[in-house]
C-alpha cells in the first residue's frame, strides 16, 4: 500500500469513528495528504531515507503548535483574544517526528490548559472512552488516549505534569511514556507547570512508543528546562525475547500507599503483571518514601505555577474559563509565595529520598490509577470504602512519581472489561529500562492494546 493510501484510510477512519468519542479538535487533511504524496514520490525516485516511522500517522494534543493553526490548549480564550495568531511553525516534537517520516493528521482534545484528569472539556465536549462511551477517557491528554485506544492513530503526543499521559493511557488501554523531567524539549508546547511538565508519546505498541520517543530526543534551544544530554536510543535495548529484556534488572512492586490508594481492580492488575514477570526474574517488594508528601508538594507547585501563568486570564476571561479548573487556578494565584517556596524545598528533599530507592532497584511497579474509568460527570470515586473527589483523585498514584521527575511507562494490562494499567517506573534517565520491562509484559501477552469491537 502506498503511503498516500494509508493516510487516506486513516483519515477515513477518523471521519467515521471520531464523532462517537470526540478525540479530535482539528484535522490537517491537506497537509497530511501532501506529506504522504511527497514520501511516495521520494520512494519512487529512490531518495526516501526510510525508517520505521516513515508514513506512520500521528496526532497531537492541541497544546502543541501546528503551523497555521491557533494553539488553543483546550480553551476558548486562545481563539477569542483580540488578535489570535496561528502558530508560525510546528512544535519541536512535531517537527522531529515528521523529520523521522511520520505524518501529522490532526490535533486532539484535552482539559483546558492541561489542568485536569478527565477531559470533560466544556468548550469542545468531553472525550469519551472508546471501551465504554459513557465513561471518562482520562486527562489531560484524553484525546490522545482515546485516539490510540480506538485505533484511530498508532501514535499520539501528550503532556504529563501530574499524570496526564499515564491516566488516559491506563483508562483507554494504550501504552504511554512520561520521560525523565528535562529529557524531551518542550519548545512550541503550551506550558502548564514549568518545573514539572514533560512531553511524551502514547502508542499501540512498546516499539512504536520507543520509536517516537527516540525521534524526539535532542537539545532544545527554546526550553531552558531541557537537559543538554546526548540522545540515548531506546529501541536498541528492546531485545527479541522477553527474558533478554529483563537481564540484570532489579524489579520490585510498590506496596504501602500505592496499594492503599488503589481499588481491588488496580491491585489485581499489578498482581497479574508481577506474576508474569516472576516467571522470568525475581520481583521483590519496596515502599516509596513519603508518597503522600510528594503528592502534596506537586499539588501546591501545580496550583501556584499554573495560577501565576493564567492570572491575567482569570482577570479578563473568568466567565469563559473551564469551570472544572478555574477556581483551582484562582486559588493557586492567590496562595502566599511562602507556600510554594516551602513546597519546592520539600520536593528537593523528597527527590533525594526517592533517589536512594534506586540504589537497590532498577524498576518499580505500581498501579496507574485507583481503578477503572468513572462515568462522565461522576463527582466521586470510592477506594476501599472511602469517597474521593473524582477529578483530582485520578492522579493519586501518578503525582508522587511526577514530583520525583523519574521516567515511567504506563502499560495496559490485558483483562476482561474496562482497561487499567500499571506504572513501570525507572531511575532518572533510564527510560530504556522501563521500555524493556513493558515490552516483556507485551511479549508475554500480559500488556496489550485491544481496540474495542465497535472500532474494529
Amino acid at each position: 500500500m502506498s503511503v498516500l493510501a494509508g493516510i487516506e484510510a486513516c483519515l477515513a477512519r477518523i471521519e467515521r469513528f471520531d464523532p462517537s468519542i470526540n478525540a479530535f479538535t482539528a484535522i490537517v487533511r491537506d497537509r497530511a495528504l501532501a506529506r504522504a504524496a511527497a514520501i511516495d514520490a521520494a520512494r519512487a525516485a529512490g531518495t526516501s531515507p526510510g525508517g520505521e516511522l516513515e508514513g506512520v500517522p500521528f496526532a497531537v494534543k492541541n497544546l502543541f503548535d501546528i503551523e497555521g493553526l491557533v494553539t488553543i490548549a483546550g480553551s476558548r480564550i486562545e481563539a477569542e483574544r483580540a488578535n489570535p495568531r496561528p502558530a508560525a511553525a510546528d512544535a519541536l516534537a512535531v517537527a522531529r517526528l515528521e523529520a523521522a517520516g511520520a505524518i501529522l493528521v490532526g490535533a486532539l482534545n484535552m482539559d483546558e490548559y492541561a489542568y485536569g484528569f478527565t477531559t470533560e472539556n466544556t468548550h469542545r465536549g468531553p472525550t469519551r472512552n472508546p471501551h465504554d462511551l459513557t465513561r471518562m477517557a482520562g486527562g489531560s491528554s484524553g484525546g490522545s488516549g482515546a485516539a490510540v485506544g480506538a485505533g484511530l492513530v498508532p501514535i499520539a503526543l501528550g503532556t504529563d505534569t501530574n499524570g496526564s499521559i499515564r491516566v488516559p493511557a491506563s483508562l483507554c488501554g494504550a501504552f504511554g511514556l512520561r520521560p525523565t523531567f528535562g529529557r524531551l524539549g518542550r519548545g512550541g508546547a503550551f506550558p502548564f507547570v514549568f518545573s514539572i511538565d514533560t512531553i511524551g508519546p502514547l502508542a499501540r505498541s512498546v516499539r512504536e512508543l520507543a520509536l517516537a520517543y527516540d525521534a524526539m530526543q535532542g537539545p532544545d534551544a527554546h526550553d531552558p528546562g531541557c537537559a543538554q544530554r546526548a540522545a540515548e536510543p531506546s529501541v536498541g535495548a528492546l531485545q527479541a525475547d522477553a527474558a533478554g529484556n529483563l537481564a540484570g534488572l532489579r524489579i520490585a512492586r510498590l506496596g504501602g500507599y500505592f496499594e492503599e490508594m488503589a481499588t481491588p481492580e488496580g491491585v489485581a492488575a499489578l498482581d497479574v503483571a508481577c506474576a508474569a514477570l516472576s516467571g522470568l526474574t525475581s520481583v521483590g517488594r519496596a515502599d516509596w518514601p513519603d508518597a503522600a508528601i510528594g503528592r502534596a508538594a506537586a499539588f501546591m507547585i501545580t496550583a501556584v505555577e499554573g495560577g501565576a501563568l493564567h492570572l491575567d486570564d482569570l482577570r479578563h476571561f473568568y466567565d469563559i474559563m473551564e469551570p472544572h479548573s478555574r477556581d483551582r487556578f484562582l486559588a493557586g494565584a492567590l496562595a502566599p509565595a511562602a507556600w510554594v517556596h516551602r513546597a519546592h524545598r520539600v520536593r528537593r528533599r523528597y527527590i533525594e529520598r526517592v533517589d536512594t530507592l534506586f540504589a537497590d532497584h532498577d524498576i518499580l511497579l505500581a498501579p496507574v490509577v485507583p481503578g477503572v474509568a468513572p462515568t462522565i460527570g461522576d463527582d466521586w470515586i470510592e477506594i476501599r470504602g472511602r469517597r474521593f473527589p473524582s477529578r483530582p483523585s485520578m492522579g493519586l498514584l501518578t503525582q508522587p512519581v511526577s514530583c520525583a521527575g523519574v521516567p515511567v511507562v504506563a502499560a495496559p494490562i490485558a483483562r476482561e472489561g474496562l482497561p487499567i494499567g500499571i506504572q513501570v517506573i525507572a531511575a532518572p534517565w533510564c527510560e530504556a529500562n522501563a521500555l524493556r520491562v513493558a515490552m516483556a509484559l507485551e511479549q508475554l501477552g500480559v500488556a496489550c492494546v485491544s481496540v474495542p469491537a465497535a472500532f474494529a
